[in-house]
């Protein structure tokens, strides 16, 4: 069961502080795309996203985005962040996962994922010796895959809210 389970959890990307990411001994940000900075699919960040990016390195926290979209829905989106950028990353293998750190210079240690899939975004941080972040997802998804997937998601987001998992960050 732990390879499903966050580290932290919160609602939105904006709940993330730098003190939470420090105080979680990190000092990197690995940040999915779609129904984290944005509706999926969308080009149009949520509001606040770019401003909270900035604050974060602002902070002396380095933070890379990583999809497991095409380059031409990636790049653009990156584009408007200002950050480096990752695409068809195949999550949750760990290949982009060990790739995106060593462009960062960080070690797996140092490094906090975050994102709103369990099945790509926590099992790839599990997998990868990362810690995670797990956002509730914002918008709605139209594929069938995406619904099996969220429906299979629901025990796990309830063992995650039942235990407040990550609270010990935020005391």
């Amino acid at each position: 069961m732990a390879l499903f389970l966050p580290t932290a959890a919160v609602d939105k990307v904006l709940d993330i502080t730098p003190e939470l990411i420090r105080a979680m001994k990190a000092r990197a940000i690995i940040l999915d795309v779609d129904n984290t900075l944005a509706v999926h699919g969308s080009q149009e960040p949520f509001e606040g996203t770019i401003e909270w990016t900035r604050t974060m390195r602002e902070n002396g926290i380095d933070i890379i985005i990583m999809s497991n979209n095409f380059k031409r829905r990636v790049a653009p989106f990156a584009a408007k962040y200002g950050l480096p950028f990752m695409y068809l990353s195949l999550k949750p293998l760990p290949l982009a996962y060990h790739r995106a750190i060593r462009r960062m210079g960080v070690k797996h240690s140092e490094v906090v994922v975050v994102g709103d899939q369990v099945f790509t975004d926590v099992i790839g941080a599990n997998l990868s010796f990362m810690k995670s972040i797990l956002l509730v997802p914002t918008g709605k998804e139209q594929s069938i895959s995406f619904a099996i997937r969220r429906f299979l998601e629901t025990p796990i987001r309830y063992i995650v809210k039942a235990t407040k998992r990550g609270k010990e960050y935020f005391e």
